[in-house]
């Protein structure tokens, strides 16, 4: 078995092992990481020999820091990303360049359509009838987005939505409310399958589909990371949030998860403030009592403009992983126009949490 994992702004940790009568052998960790001294390396591998192959990542982490020899240094990766990486072994988890990835990159399209397409495209990828997919969205209209389980009344104030002319449409997943223009906002999906975060817990597979677009970033002067559970942050604030929606698998498929991301690359923080209703119990644990103070645009970081922001993230994936350039079928789309009709401008949707 092999599994690979590269820890969130840190190196790759590979790991070959086998698994005998339930239990891990002929373990074998390597890795561009830094370690000292020498024969930690050897006691790594030692603790994770005979280890139970349904151990999680935090209990092979324990293993290995009970035996690491005294003032061992782990530069670039620590014993819970061995661990992780020994879960994508057992679990055969796939690696992103083991997929041929499709870009779709298409003209302006309207709120509920885009959360139409989400939809659909990773119902595809799911079916085994798509490859992996980096869609990025251009937005025909401003809107604001809800979280599928979150108080439409409690996030959005209808008068300040009507006064500047903004859709509300809620998402198939979690997470927060996110403020959009089509001139300000970046936002992206990747519709990958299921096997791509096997071995991942949840909260690892957001910080794990996250990593190329913080090496992105990076690549622009811009230093970004991970910020738990969803977000992607700087020294000057929160950059962008991420959700993620599970898909199962249908028969014959293999499941598929969508992760999509909304970047702020500019905005108008008194409209924001004036559509949306952000409480101070969300803003108590972010270490501030101003939303304007805690988003800061692209824009300023970058110096870029939005579109060549767009183009050099593009490249980026390309870079790491090969993209090919794709569409939205035909069949796609007549069943996203159905699926945006019926449901995302349903108010009994939009409502479905009043």
């Amino acid at each position: 078995m092999h599994g690979e994992y590269k820890a969130p702004g840190g190196k790759l940790v590979v790991v070959d092992c086998d698994s005998e009568g339930g239990v891990l052998r002929n373990v074998r960790v390597a890795g561009d990481f830094f370690l000292e001294p020498d024969e930690a390396l050897a006691a790594i591998d030692q603790a994770l020999e005979g280890a139970p192959a349904d151990a999680d990542a935090a209990q092979l982490a324990a293993r290995i820091e009970a035996t690491l020899p005294e003032h061992t240094v782990m530069f670039g990766f620590t014993a819970e990303a061995v661990g992780i990486a020994v879960r994508r072994a057992v679990a055969e988890a796939t690696d992103w360049t083991d997929y041929d990835w499709q870009l779709i990159h298409e003209p302006p399209q309207p709120p509920a359509l885009h959360m139409a397409l989400d939809q659909v495209l990773t119902e595809e990828v799911a079916a085994g009838r798509r490859p992996p997919t980096l869609r990025v969205w251009e937005w025909a209209s401003p809107a604001v987005i809800i979280g599928s389980f979150q108080s439409l009344r409690n996030e959005v104030s209808p008068e300040g939505a009507a006064r500047h002319g903004i859709d509300v449409v809620r998402r198939i997943s979690g997470g927060g409310a996110m403020f959009v223009e089509p001139g300000n906002t970046i936002t992206y999906s990747l519709s990958v399958p299921d096997a791509l975060v096997h071995g991942l817990s949840f909260a690892d597979s957001y910080a794990y589909l996250d990593d190329w677009v913080l090496g992105a970033l990076g690549d622009m002067g811009v230093k970004a990371w991970y910020q738990p559970l969803n977000d992607i942050a700087s020294s000057a604030g929160k950059i962008a949030g991420a959700a993620q929606k599970r898909m199962t698998a249908p028969a014959g498929g293999t499941g598929a998860v969508l992760h999509h991301v909304t970047m702020a690359y500019d905005i108008d923080a008194d409209k924001m403030l004036d559509v949306l209703r952000i409480g101070k119990e969300k803003l108590s644990d972010k270490g501030t009592t101003s939303a304007k103070k805690r988003v800061d645009p692209l824009r300023r970081q970058t110096g870029l403009p939005r579109d060549e922001v767009i183009q050099r993230m593009i490249t980026s994936f390309r870079t790491r992983y090969g993209l090919h350039p794709g569409h939205v079928t035909d069949e796609e789309l007549a069943r996203a126009r159905r699926l945006a009709e019926e449901r995302f401008t349903a108010n009994a949707w939009t409502a479905r949490v009043p």
